[in-house]
């Protein structure tokens, strides 16, 4: 998005802690409206907004509903999302990721962890808007590096960003065995925050979202992952 002030929409039933997020986010110099409902967010035009803090635990449409909805549309489909929720466990974080965000930060938390996530995330998203190559393609697959779309046998396929700046790294890398510490540094850069985990849950959601070209994704144990041409 080219505007100087990036647009940030708070999604969260708890009216104060709304407050305390758009205070310290305006501060940091970024434009921030709030919805109390998912329902009330939907009702907006969220291709306004850079990033959505997206709280899980919400009335008739949870956060992880919402962002199944969202990512079923192609006008939102790559629209960064960051989950706040107070549930942490494992199979909640493995699940907010599974369903395409960019990011899940457990309740409570400090306000520099969230400032300091928020940035990481944007500055990725930032990054994964400069182009490359013009395309870059292996045999059904092609990535336009510039419109940032994905393109499995001459039908469109709905990747989030972070799904398309690994494929198309391992792809531009094809035959070389990326370690998930070097995918991190290269597609996530400087977020201290990503962990292994992470990585294997994105390479899970690529290969089945590439069907019989996921299976080019291989897993070399201990070692990384590397996409295969032949």
């Amino acid at each position: 998005m080219n505007r100087e002030v990036q647009r940030i929409l708070v999604v969260d039933d708890e009216e104060d802690l709304c407050d305390i997020l758009r205070f310290n986010l305006e501060n940091e110099g970024y434009a921030v409206d709030v919805a109390y409902s998912a329902e009330e967010a939907l009702r907006t035009d969220l291709n306004q907004y850079d990033l959505l803090l997206l709280d899980v635990m919400m009335g008739e449409i949870s956060g992880f509903r919402m962002i199944k909805m969202l990512r079923a549309k192609p006008e939102t489909a790559d629209l960064p999302v960051i989950f706040l929720t107070a549930r942490d466990t494992e199979n909640d974080t493995v699940t907010g990721l599974s369903l395409g965000a960019d990011d899940y930060i457990s309740k409570p938390f400090s306000i520099r962890e969230v400032v300091l996530r928020v940035k990481a995330v944007l500055r990725r998203n930032k990054h994964s808007q400069s182009p490359r190559s013009a395309f870059v393609s292996y045999l059904g697959i092609q990535l336009d590096m510039s419109r940032k779309t994905a393109v499995l046998d001459g039908a469109t396929v709905s990747l989030t960003k972070t799904e398309f700046e690994i494929l198309a790294l391992l792809i531009q890398g094809a035959g070389r065995v990326y370690s998930r510490a070097e995918i991190v540094d290269l597609v996530w850069q400087d977020d201290a925050y990503v962990l292994d985990r992470t990585v294997d849950v994105n390479i899970t959601r690529l290969r089945r979202k590439l069907g019989t070209y996921g299976q080019r994704i291989i897993t070399r144990q201990g070692y990384g992952y590397c996409f295969q041409m032949e």
